[in-house]
C-alpha cells in the first residue's frame, strides 16, 4: 500500500507543477524532482511525470482559450509540428540507454532552469525587434517541432522553451503567445503521454494522484495567467530548479 505522506507530495507537486506550467512555464522542474524524492527512479519518474502533467496542461488550454481567438491558421500548421515533435521525443527516449537519461538528468535540469530564467529577457528582447510575419513566421514550424522533440524526451522546461520559439518567429503580444503555447504544449505532452502509456511503464498510482491535482492547478493558473505577474513565480522555480541541478550533478 502507497505511504499516504509520500501521495500526499506527490499531489501538491502535481497542483504546484499545474499552475506554474500556465502561468510561467517549468512545472516539471518541480514535480519530477518530486516523484524521485517519493522513491522513483529518474526514468520512470519522467514518464510517470509527462503522463501525469496532461490534464494540467488541458486545464492551463481551456482556461486561456479565448486567446486562441484569430489564429486558427496558426494551430492548423503548429499543432501537428507539436505531435509528430512529441512522439519522436518520447520515441527517442524509450530506445536509448536509460543510463544515458540518468547521466543527462543534471544537464536537462540545468538547461530547462536556464531557459526559464531567461524567459523574460529574450521577450523583452524579440519585442524590440519589430514586427512582420514574413520570412520570420515561416521557421515557426520547424522551431516548434524541435522545442516539442524535447518535450517528448524530458518534459521540464517545455512551456517555456514553446513559447520562446513563438516569440521568436511570430510577432504577437506575449498573452495571445501565451495562449498558443498552451495549445502546442498540450498536444506535445499528450502524444508523448500517449505512447508513454502504451509502451513504458508507469507508476499508476502516483500517475493518478498528480493527474487530478495537476488538472485543478492547470485551470487555477491559466485564470491567473492574464493577472499576475509570474516574474517571482519564475524566479522561485528557477532557483529550485538550479538547487536540483546541483543535487544530480553531485550524484
Amino acid at each position: 500500500m502507497a505511504d499516504p505522506s509520500r501521495l500526499a507530495s506527490v499531489a501538491a507537486a502535481g497542483l504546484v507543477a499545474g499552475a506554474v506550467n500556465a502561468l510561467a512555464g517549468g512545472g516539471s522542474l518541480i514535480s519530477f524532482p518530486a516523484l524521485i524524492a517519493a522513491g522513483l527512479p529518474p526514468l520512470l519518474a519522467n514518464v510517470t511525470n509527462t503522463v501525469a502533467l496532461a490534464p494540467g496542461y488541458l486545464g492551463g488550454a481551456l482556461a486561456q482559450h479565448r486567446q486562441l481567438r484569430g489564429q486558427g491558421a496558426r494551430l492548423a500548421l503548429l499543432l501537428p509540428c507539436a505531435a509528430l515533435g512529441g512522439l519522436t521525443g518520447a520515441g527517442l527516449l524509450l530506445v536509448s540507454d536509460p543510463h544515458l537519461f540518468e547521466r543527462l538528468v543534471p544537464w536537462l535540469l540545468l538547461s530547462g532552469s536556464l531557459l526559464l530564467a531567461l524567459q523574460q529577457p529574450l521577450g523583452a528582447w524579440i519585442r524590440r525587434q519589430g514586427s512582420g510575419e514574413s520570412p520570420v513566421g515561416a521557421l515557426a514550424a520547424p522551431a516548434v517541432f524541435g522545442a516539442a522533440i524535447y518535450g517528448g524526451y524530458f518534459g521540464a522546461g517545455l512551456s517555456v522553451i514553446v513559447l520562446a520559439a513563438l516569440a521568436l518567429t511570430l510577432p504577437d503580444n506575449l498573452t495571445r503567445l501565451n495562449g498558443l503555447k498552451q495549445a502546442i504544449a498540450l498536444v506535445c505532452n499528450l502524444l508523448a503521454a500517449l505512447l508513454f502509456a502504451l509502451q513504458a511503464p508507469l507508476a499508476w498510482t502516483e500517475v493518478a494522484v498528480m493527474a487530478f491535482t495537476s488538472l485543478a492547478g492547470g485551470v487555477l493558473g491559466g485564470r491567473l495567467a492574464e493577472r499576475l505577474d509570474p516574474a517571482r513565480l519564475r524566479g522561485v522555480v528557477v532557483v529550485i530548479g538550479l538547487v536540483m541541478a546541483v543535487v544530480y550533478f553531485r550524484r
